[in-house]
């Protein structure tokens, strides 16, 4: 009975864990791009639905659309618990993405282009509030980890659509309509599974934090390997039902794997304080109200709170300091806010404008399509390094060196640059692969920065919300950079193309640019955007020097955490552990418990 209930308590402890919370999130954040996934089922709608080019161009108007109201998702998470959060965004993800399944299977009458994107916008819609909840309880749960967390966490999630394709080969090897059931299915599985998981948890502060993360960052990296490798084999080789069931069943494996290291991690802790015969418990101070005295009473808290929003608008202009709380509208009014959407709108406006061009740019160059097919896979992969390293890197350069976190994304800002100048001029032997892999890299490492960025600078009461609104970003900056600019430049070499043949461009549909010079000018042009923007950075990083040299996460530090503290080993691990005189208050007060018993 004994061994029973010691296994039953540390089942309860390991599910209450901060430990398998970040796992929980891990697979919640597998299940949250299915932006990515849209063009690998976009043809099976036009074919099967029989819709045309305009009908399509508007039924991705409303999957765009969908990420406009990411902040509204947010403003949800700001209010409402991480259970229902979730439980919202697995509503929308199923019956977003089983409608348009139950359209392309022709179980309903075929409906309008505006109904079918209605679907896709709704499915589309969920991970402005999985992805939002998750991110946001991780930064909340590991504040001195912020940076490597979001690295992780948006890594998993550009492997998304890998993940669902391998999944869905296994299951429907042949009907690539079940990709949108897998779809429907798969992320809403995982939102419900861990809704009571993705919570902020009370838990012990360990100075090995970041081994444990490696640990994490190693699996994935298998992960991702194995979906690298798998991808270019079934470009390259005929792969048969029982290969993709494998495959499948594999890439399963992998995304339990990490379980192995929360159990390892809980089982070392608990045995920590088995020996110690203490519980060691830090608590974080991730909200205002925690980190305010509490010394005044409920009424007269509820009697300011009148003044507290009427001072709401008076406030804007009247900002806190640097990483204290800022209301939603003093962080959106801020000039390190203007800092952030500038530095944005040329980083990422310049990195997914070329990356929606390299199918394009491929054809222009003559090169085979399985080629150019297996490159476009390889970006995915290499966007998921970028993410996660950066992470890392930020991280690390900001712990050892104090490092503001700009000076990476400088550092990107300028690696894509030279990136997008390889794609201008493609001639260069080698250019096409140097530039697709710099590109996949960067683009995916400027993500997590910005993110955490914004955590350091205005706070985590609000981050749920100011996380959307930047990310409001991107599709703003693709529509400037792409279809206002890049698109038109090329549809001007693809007329000029059709007259130097000859021709009438007015009796030529779709004209289609042949050769290097095609993307040159507007290549060179985002080029030079890209590298405004590591300017912009730069720029920011001398603005925010001052901020980064001080203790960014003093008040997320235990009370009982003082200099005087000792730590402990354990199985070769380092963990934290009270000082003498906390030890003294505590064993006394055991004490005296045992001597009124």
């Amino acid at each position: 009975m004994g061994g029973e209930n010691g296994c039953f308590r540390f089942g309860a402890r390991l599910v209450r864990g901060r430990w398998f919370m970040l796992f929980g999130a891990m697979l919640i954040m597998c299940g949250s791009g299915q932006t990515y996934i849209y063009s690998s089922y976009s043809k099976v709608l036009q074919t099967t639905l029989g819709y045309d080019e305009e009908e399509m161009n508007l039924i991705t108007f409303y999957r765009d659309f969908a990420a406009y109201v990411a902040i509204f998702g947010g403003l949800v998470c700001e209010v409402a618990p991480p259970w229902v959060v979730l439980l919202i965004g697995a509503i929308f993800n199923f019956v977003g993405f089983i409608m348009t399944w139950v359209a392309v299977m022709h179980k309903i009458p075929r409906p309008a282009a505006w109904e079918t994107g209605l679907y896709v916008a709704i499915g589309t819609t969920s991970p402005n509030f999985s992805n939002t909840i998750a991110l946001v309880i991780c930064v909340k749960n590991f504040p001195e980890s912020r940076g490597v967390v979001l690295g992780l966490m948006k890594g998993m999630v550009g492997l998304t659509a890998a993940i669902v394709t391998q999944i869905y080969l296994g299951i429907f090897p042949n009907d690539p309509r079940g990709l949108i059931l897998v779809t429907a299915v798969f992320p809403t599985l995982f939102y419900l599974a861990f809704m009571f998981t993705i919570r902020t948890v009370e838990a012990e502060r360990q100075p090995n934090e970041l081994r444990v993360f490696l640990k994490f960052f190693y699996l994935t990296i298998v992960l991702a390997l194995f979906l690298m490798v798998v991808n270019l084999l079934e470009k390259y080789i005929d792969v048969t039902k029982n290969d993709h069931v494998i495959s499948a069943a594999f890439v399963f494996i992998l995304l339990l794997l990490p379980l192995s290291l929360v159990i390892k991690e809980e089982a070392v802790l608990s045995g920590l304080e088995t020996h110690d015969r203490l519980n060691y418990r830090t608590r974080y101070e991730v909200s205002a109200i925690d980190e305010k005295p509490q010394a005044s009473a409920a009424p007269h808290q509820e009697h300011n709170k009148p003044s507290s929003s009427v001072s709401c608008f008076a406030n804007i202009f009247k900002k806190p300091e640097r990483g204290e709380d800022h209301s939603i509208l003093q962080a959106m009014f801020s000039v390190d806010m203007l800092y952030i959407f500038f530095i944005t709108l040329c980083g990422y406006g310049t990195g997914l404008t070329a990356y929606d061009h390299f199918g394009r740019l491929g054809q222009a160059l003559a090169k085979k399509e399985r080629l150019v097919s297996s490159i476009v896979s390889l970006v995915s992969i290499w966007n998921y390094y970028g993410r996660v390293y950066s992470g890392f890197l930020s991280e690390l350069l900001l712990l050892k060196w104090k490092v503001p976190r700009s000076i990476v994304s400088t550092i990107m800002l300028i690696l894509q640059s030279i990136g997008l100048l390889l794609f201008a001029y493609p001639e260069i032997p080698g250019a096409y692969y140097v530039a697709s892999v710099t590109l996949g890299f960067t683009l995916g490492a400027q993500v997590p920065i910005n993110l955490a960025i914004i955590s350091e600078l205005f706070g985590l009461k609000y981050y749920a919300t100011l996380l959307n609104f930047a990310q409001l970003y991107s599709p703003l900056a693709l529509y400037l950079m792409n279809t206002k600019f890049t698109r038109v430049i090329y549809a001007k070499e693809a007329i000029k193309d059709v007259i130097a043949q000859g021709k009438d461009p007015a009796l030529v549909k779709d004209p289609v640019c042949e050769g290097s010079h095609c993307f040159r000018l507007s290549f060179s042009i985002l080029a030079l955007i890209s590298f405004i923007g590591a300017l912009i950075s730069l720029k920011f990083a001398s603005r925010t020097r001052e901020f980064y040299r001080g203790d960014l996460y003093k008040k997320f530090r235990t009370k009982n955490s003082r200099d005087e503290d000792t730590f402990r080993r354990f199985r070769g691990e380092k963990y934290q552990k009270f000082g003498e005189e906390q030890r003294k208050a505590s064993e006394t007060q055991m004490g005296q418990h045992c001597n009124k018993r």
